[in-house]
């Protein structure tokens, strides 16, 4: 057995995340996305789960259930892929106006 072993799966980990961040928020640290599940604390960071489904807003028209779905620098979920980070995977179907849909996070 490693004695070296940090997280098992590392799917809920503490992160430094951007000033304002409230719990329920998507997340991009690094090439790491996911959503925070704590707001933001005093020292700068929260909980994130790196893994499962979460209903999230997200602008564009998102056509097919698994088209992709991008987290911009801002930490906006987009259907546009231009300048954008993967975040995740569409699992409905919306037009073009912002609007909820589930979200599969994308095990990058």
């Amino acid at each position: 057995m490693a004695t070296n072993e940090y997280l098992r799966d590392a799917v809920h980990v503490t992160l430094p995340v951007a000033s304002g961040v409230k719990s329920g928020q998507a997340v991009k640290v690094g090439s790491l996305v996911g959503v925070a599940i704590t707001d933001r604390a005093e020292d700068g960071t929260a909980t994130v789960w790196r893994a499962g489904a979460f209903n999230l807003s997200v602008t564009g028209a998102v056509t097919n259930v698994g088209d992709p779905v991008y987290i911009t620098s801002s930490g906006q979920l987009t259907a546009t892929a231009t300048d954008n980070t993967l975040f995740g995977y569409a699992l409905a179907t919306k037009a073009a106006a912002a609007a909820e849909i589930p979200v599969a996070i994308a095990q990058v």
